[in-house]
């Protein structure tokens, strides 16, 4: 995580509250782990202000993976192609604030899939998108599972950047 020398243009502010959902990945990395979905932002910067709460963000990128601890007051901060996942440790909420405002919602947020869903923008969407129309117990089943399957992805990256280094992140980014 790199420091900031000033905020962006285009800046939304919103406020987030990390899900307290557990993971249901086999992995150990994750049994019980509650929290989000990781992923990266391909042109936007982000900010993340803890307004309550403890937890972690867990960040992925070159240089390596990193765990940074969360409590109100604490500022952290990602440049575009950081991969990062916020853990919820008890009621962790956090104010955001997004580079281009709407970009990220537009396409700009990609999550760390497995590489078959990274083929093309087709088959990243069926993997992705929840509908806005289901009933919300179903909306939260989708987002669930789509968190897992991004937390899958994250398990092999993260293997893989610890055996191959920076080469792995990088194949992610090209993909």
């Amino acid at each position: 995580m790199g420091g900031f020398s000033g905020l962006p243009g285009g800046v939304a502010v919103s406020h987030l509250s990390v899900y307290d959902w557990p993971a249901e990945v086999d992995a150990e990395m994750d049994a019980g782990v509650c929290g989000g979905t990781p992923h990266m932002h391909l042109t936007c910067s982000e900010g993340y202000v803890v307004t309550g709460g403890q937890g972690a963000v867990q960040t992925l990128t070159t240089s390596g993976y990193e765990v940074t601890p969360l409590a109100a007051g604490t500022v952290a901060w990602f440049t575009p192609g950081t991969i990062h996942r916020l853990v919820n440790e008890g009621d962790l909420r956090i104010t955001v604030l997004m580079q281009n405002s709407g970009l990220p919602e537009a396409g700009d947020a990609v999550l760390t899939l497995p590489p078959q869903y990274l083929t093309d923008p087709e088959t990243y969407a069926a993997a992705t998108v929840i509908p806005a129309d289901a009933p919300e117990a179903e909306q939260e089943r989708v987002a669930r599972a789509r968190r897992d399957l991004a937390l899958e992805g994250y398990r092999a990256l993260r293997a893989a950047e610890g055996a191959a280094g920076p080469e792995a992140l990088a194949a992610f980014h090209r993909a």
